[in-house]
């Protein structure tokens, strides 16, 4: 089988050089890993190790664009097939292997809950689209609490998909370089435009800079390759989890990359430990993320970790990489590479599926009492949820009549996600309905961030029982307070929080609720815009502001103080310790962050004669377990469960009284 792109025109192509090798550019591979693999590992001051991937999509669009054309001007055409052939002969064999392996490893030590889950990264590993998942998942590359042991294969799929396009640019003779050069114009733009960390769009220009690199003649400038190295230095060390990136930011590590091979080479790039390691980069990347995942915290065994995954790719490299690539059988005819690549990607991506249909069981045992049905037949409800709550400290088993199940609390959504009245982190302020959920003539307000909106079932039981016309506005990561932040995700000025904030207390203004009811979380500390010399002034003199005006606007207002934040996710250490949930219940002390902050706002409350309503004894004794009952109360590390919300209106509904 053998696919070409022919030539339009026989004249040679400009620009085109003869094959070299540059043993610098195989140092600089090293340098790449290296700057990824200490920043994952934690090593202090490398912060901005991520912009080690930049560094490799820069040399990959130069190496491969080198090749292609040097193919193109002397042959006068582009044989697809022995060009994906070659690439899957060289990549697949070992990424298959570490697919399946990291597979391995986490059906037998990763929590159960989330087997599922990553087993369908795996397909995406598998098929080339991990970058694909993880942004329309919304991962956080710096944020996230349990990356997935695939997230690294992002970058690959990244590289794979700009390579689908790519030749056939190439292949377009003289007007190919122009081509080329507005493909990676655009790219850089739409980076701009939208910035979102895993997308071919936004990082395609990083290839075409070392693409577009190909296309003209280095010379010997050893004087730019230092500069070259001191601009990827500069962004390893200066870049962290608050730089927006890629952007603008991207052209200080791709400039710099850029820079180093334009330089034409350099001595400490061509030293043999380094060609060595770059040799070894690709082994050591795939290897060290899954392993380092099983890392104990702290840089030193982190660090350990990471060289135990160097000595995984010199083996892989010697026993797998090199006897694959180099082998006859798979070289010397394109139909046999492909056959292989398109053989060990279905392998993995069929095995990946069938874990994702039959993943590890989750023991659960008994039946546990009935929650809700204890409250309701209680004739002092705050004692017997104590009681519950002293039970789910010591209880040892799952129950099998948990509810909700895993499942149903990871993929919950209440009415006003539903229709738009609860606003995402992006995206205006414009609800399908009236958000109100319930009929009445005595109005009632339900206004804050998330961790307001997790208070809308048990308000919405109680609207329901006294007849209020229950209404609910609630954006996410938004505190009522007025106070300026940053998006976590954007890691810019969350502006649209502002515009959320004034919208909602105008409406308030019409409706002239009998009882406004406000709750916000107090993890915004490391979000104020500005970094600000003393933010607990800052979260002070926001309250203060905005009490005063909904004071002026409703009849009442009533605050609900803020609930824990968990040390684990619940799901997982319910699943890992299934027969003994007991170990999953943390002490009360562990999950009350910022204790300052909540006693401020609970004094601005109670000074501001808007009584509070403390939340924390529903949850915890001298310890807070995770399931009261038959009922989980967490979704997350840091939201109630629906049902759980539903389980404590009756005490709600004594405070609010």
């Amino acid at each position: 089988m053998t696919v070409t792109l022919p030539r339009r025109r026989s004249r040679p192509v400009p620009g085109t050089a003869p094959p070299a090798h540059r043993a610098d550019i195989e140092g600089l591979r090293a340098v790449a890993v290296l700057l990824v693999v200490l920043a994952h590992a934690g090593v202090p001051g490398l912060s901005g190790g991520f912009v080690g991937v930049d560094v490799f999509f820069v040399i990959s669009g130069f190496l491969i664009t080198g090749l292609l054309r040097r193919e193109y001007a002397a042959t006068g055409r582009i044989r697809l097939a022995r060009f994906y052939a070659r690439r899957a002969v060289r990549l697949l064999p070992l990424a298959t292997l570490v697919i399946v392996v990291t597979l391995a490893g986490a059906w037998y030590l990763a929590p159960p809950v989330r087997f599922t889950t990553w087993a369908g990264d795996a397909v995406a590993a598998a098929t080339y689209t991990m970058n694909v998942r993880l942004d329309t998942g919304g991962t956080d590359y710096f944020g996230d609490p349990a990356p997935s042991p695939f997230q690294h294969f992002w970058s690959l799929a990244v590289e794979e998909q700009f390579y689908l396009l790519w030749p056939l640019l190439v292949a377009r003779g003289r007007i190919g370089p122009v081509l080329m050069a507005a493909v990676t114009v655009g790219s850089f733009a739409w980076s701009l435009h939208a910035t979102s960390y895993f997308g071919t769009a936004g990082r395609a220009w990083e290839l075409g800079a070392g693409a577009l690199l190909a296309l003209v003649t280095t010379g010997h400038r050893p004087w730019l390759a230092w500069a070259g190295l001191a601009a990827v230095g500069t962004a390893a060390v200066l870049f962290d989890e608050t730089t927006r990136f890629p952007g603008t930011a991207a052209l200080l590590p791709v400039l710099g990359t850029v820079a180093v091979i334009a330089a034409g080479g350099n001595r400490l790039l061509s030293t043999a430990p380094l060609r060595w390691l770059g040799r070894m980069s690709y082994g050591w990347y795939l290897w060290h993320w899954p392993l380092l995942l099983l890392a104990p915290a702290g840089p030193a065994p982190r660090i350990a970790v990471a060289v135990a995954a160097l000595g995984f790719a010199v083996v892989s490299h010697h026993l797998l990489e090199n006897p694959v690539r180099h082998h006859r059988v798979w070289t010397v005819r394109s139909r046999r590479g492909l056959l292989l690549g398109l053989g060990l990607s279905a392998s993995a991506a069929a095995l990946a599926g069938f874990g994702m249909f039959h993943p590890p069981e989750i023991p659960a045992r008994g039946v546990a009492p009935d929650a809700g049905r204890t409250l309701a037949a209680a004739r002092n409800p705050a004692a017997a949820l104590q009681r519950m709550l002293a039970a789910g400290v010591t209880a040892t088993d799952l129950p099998g009549n948990l509810r909700p199940d895993f499942d149903g609390a990871a993929t919950q959504r209440l009415a006003p996600q539903l229709d738009g009245c609860h606003v995402g982190l992006t995206g205006p302020f414009r609800p399908k309905s009236d958000c109100s959920y319930t009929t009445g003539s005595r109005v009632v307000v339900l206004f804050g961030d998330s961790h307001a909106l997790q208070w809308f079932p048990a308000m919405e039981t109680l609207a329901r029982q006294h007849g209020w016309r229950l209404y609910s506005f609630t954006r996410s990561s938004c505190s009522p307070a007025q106070i300026a932040l940053d998006e976590r995700r954007a890691r810019a000025r969350y502006l649209e929080c502002d515009a959320w904030r004034s919208q909602v207390v105008t409406r308030i203004g019409r409706l002239r609720p009998d009882l406004l009811v406000v709750s916000s979380s107090v993890n915004y500390r490391q979000v104020l815009t500005g970094r600000p010399a003393d933010p607990d002034a800052v979260w002070q003199t926001g309250w203060v502001r905005m009490l005063t005006t909904l004071k002026r606007l409703a009849g009442r207002v009533t605050m609900i103080a803020d609930t824990p934040f968990l040390t684990v996710a619940p799901a997982d250490c319910l699943s890992t310790h299934a027969t003994a949930i007991s170990r999953c219940a943390a002490p009360r002390a562990d999950v009350l962050p910022e204790p300052r902050w909540r006693e401020q706002q609970r004094a601005i409350s109670v000074a501001s004669g808007v009584p509070v309503i403390d939340p924390v004894p529903w949850l915890c004794t001298t310890r807070c377990p995770l399931v009261v009952g038959d009922t989980l109360v967490y979704r997350d590390s840091n939201h109630l469960t629906e049902a759980y919300a539903r389980l404590v209106a009756p005490l709600l509904k004594l405070r609010l009284a």
